[in-house]
């Protein structure tokens, strides 16, 4: 057990200081809990520090990613100081592009592996390929069948990658992932991969003019991957009550807009008035980021951070003036709004002890998952089962 006294609570709503008091779960929020260390209890003092909910990063490829330079450009899997380093406490994992050499059973035994070690995680079925590669055969049977698989992911549109699916096809994905929601008391959410098509978010609007599935089933990302497809993001989510998520990690593509960052994008979006609660922001962590020339050739790589989450949060206060209560709704309750992941995103009595410590200045000091101690004075405490091996 920990007592963190008097620290700065954001919820993430900002509640004043407090004493906050854990297990696995949080016990008690409360003014000036008494120090009864002779229970087990270790004492943390948060005097000039701030305690926020752990980071829920939404779209990350925890087995790597890419190959499309070849089999030597596959990204490795991810480590789990990777990601606690970051903040981040719960993932989703998902297959990219390569939906042959990387797998769906591949895929649950390593988000297995990650909460054997500590962290929180859940998974989407399939990949960028249409029709839909899955476990079961089924999309709904998937997700009604494997506790961890909330939805389908991440399947590609508007992009020379994709499996260029029709308005039909992309209509009878949802349904069939809204259908497995709705069965297994889950979030039955679609994760979009968004190219630089000038199609745009075309086939999300055709869903909700041609069908009576809501628009919280979709979640489309990397939306500010360029000037048109951010500004088309704006009116989706004002016009269509839509959702988008917003990447971290810089997209290397060469657009013809250019990329904006998440900070700015979400800055943007706000500005334009939009639903501050209809916005998340996810890493790509481990995913590969392929430049290719105006030919659509392959020219290099990058791979996507984890940590990128917490610096575009940072960025969002210390470069767009936002408070650190709006900064933190996208990586925090936002998706966990979203995605249905009860105990989860917010700082309250009997949620997950999923919680970050930081300075005056914001750097993170501690996080804990599920009560467990991950990261303490801004160093690594749990390691993954691999790492320094």
């Amino acid at each position: 057990m920990y007592l963190i006294k008097n620290i700065q609570v954001y919820t993430p709503e900002n509640i004043g200081v407090k004493d906050v008091l854990i297990d696995n779960r949080i016990i008690k929020i409360a003014d000036n809990l008494p120090e009864v260390k002779e229970y087990g209890i270790e004492v943390i003092d948060g005097r000039g520090k701030i305690l926020t909910p752990g980071f829920i990063d939404c779209h990350v490829h925890i087995l790597g990613g890419g190959g499309e330079g070849g089999a030597k450009t596959r990204t490795p899997e991810i480590m789990l100081s990777d990601i606690t380093s970051a903040g981040v406490t719960t993932v989703v994992g998902c297959l990219g592009t390569d939906g042959t050499t990387r797998t769906m059973t591949n895929l649950l035994a390593k988000a297995k592996g990650l909460e054997e070690e500590g962290i929180s995680t859940y998974v989407y079925t399939g990949s960028y390929q249409v029709p839909v590669k899955t476990l079961s055969g089924s999309i709904t049977d998937d997700i009604i069948l494997f506790d961890k698989i909330i939805g389908c992911g991440e399947i590609a549109i508007s992009d020379h990658r994709s499996s260029c699916p029709t308005k039909e096809e992309f209509l009878k994905i949802v349904a069939d992932t809204r259908l497995g929601g709705i069965l297994a008391a889950k979030a039955g959410v679609v994760d979009i991969h968004m190219g630089d098509s000038k199609d745009v978010l075309n086939l999300l609007k055709y869903v909700i003019d041609n069908s009576m599935i809501p628009a919280f089933n979709m979640l489309p990302t990397h939306i500010n991957r360029n000037g048109y497809l951010m500004k088309d993001g704006i009116d989706y989510v004002k016009n269509y009550k839509g959702y988008i998520d917003l990447t971290t990690s810089g997209d290397k593509d060469h657009t013809e807009e250019g990329e904006v960052s998440a900070s700015q994008g979400y800055k943007m979006a706000l500005d334009e008035g939009c639903d501050k609660t209809h916005i998340t922001y996810s890493s790509d962590g481990q995913g590969s980021l392929p430049i290719f020339d105006h030919e659509g050739r392959y020219i290099g790589l990058g791979v996507g951070k984890v940590m990128s989450m917490y610096e575009e949060f940072k960025d969002s206060i210390t470069k767009y003036n936002l408070d650190i209560e709006t900064a933190l709704l996208p990586l925090t309750i936002n998706p966990a709004k979203l995605l249905k992941l009860n105990n989860k995103g917010e700082i309250k009595e009997g949620n997950d002890a999923d919680l970050v410590i930081m300075d005056k200045d914001l750097n993170i000091t501690e996080v804990f998952a599920k009560g467990q101690l991950m990261v303490e004075n801004a160093q690594i405490k749990i390691k993954g089962t691999f790492e320094g091996v």
